[in-house]
């Protein structure tokens, strides 16, 4: 079945209207007609089964039949993922697997080794925002991602020291560190690792440093691939 995206405030009693974007991949890209059944999701976390009841240039209208549950359930498992900015499509990768990985939210980081500016960074919301409702199609999803406001990795370390994870290529612990959690806030750092400043004001913070028992991964791989190990001890993901 075909998945459409509409805010909550799109839905008015037992139907609901789908914006231009939308409007056009229904009827320009699926070629779909009146009266052919489509499900659609809210980005709260609730989905249901409609029909196509109205189609106009720049938006449309679907009549709800009823509610039905989403393929891929929310993790009980709450996890944001605080990332480094990397060049490139390296982190539209980190942004749609972590859609994927069932993660609730993304914040964009910027740190003394990072290759992007904040505001920079800023200018990429829009395309990590579009990466993450196609991703949240795909993958049955019916809660949207939330990615963050890009911000210097100091604050977050002061602001969230005690709740934080922070994944280094050295001067950490093994996995035993983490305990189980039902909420969590898990850092992972540039191309070429963290600065000794930065682990400095961690470990001031009470940050948990670990490392990975002397494996090195690339940036982009150590958030993808930590945050499914994560989700399996932690999670749903089994």
């Amino acid at each position: 079945m075909r998945r459409f995206f509409a805010p909550v405030e799109s839905f008015s009693g037992s139907g609901v209207s789908l914006d231009a974007d939308e409007t056009r991949h229904l009827s320009d890209v699926l070629r779909l007609k009146l009266g052919d059944e489509v499900s659609v999701f809210d980005g709260a976390g609730r989905e249901f089964r409609a029909s196509v009841s109205d189609i106009e240039k720049k938006s449309s209208t679907l009549s709800i039949i009823d509610e039905m549950t989403p393929s891929s359930p929310e993790s009980p498992f709450e996890i944001t993922v605080a990332a480094t900015v990397l060049n490139g499509e390296k982190y539209d990768l980190i942004v749609q697997k972590a859609v994927e990985l069932g993660v609730a939210t993304v914040i964009p980081i910027h740190t003394l080794r990072c290759d992007v500016k904040v505001k920079d960074a800023q200018k990429r919301l829009t395309r990590w925002r579009r990466i993450a409702l196609e991703a949240t199609k795909q993958s049955g999803r019916a809660k949207l991602m939330q990615i963050a406001e890009p911000m210097e990795v100091e604050t977050l370390l002061v602001d969230q020291g005690n709740d934080l994870i922070l994944f280094s290529e050295r001067d950490g612990g093994d996995f035993s560190l983490i305990k189980d959690a039902k909420k969590m806030i898990v850092l992972f750092g540039p191309k070429g690792g963290w600065d000794d400043a930065e682990l400095e004001l961690a470990r001031g913070n009470n940050v948990k440093i670990v490392t990975l028992g002397g494996r090195f991964l690339r940036a982009e791989t150590a958030a993808i691939a930590i945050t499914a190990i994560l989700q399996h001890n932690f999670g749903d993901l089994n």
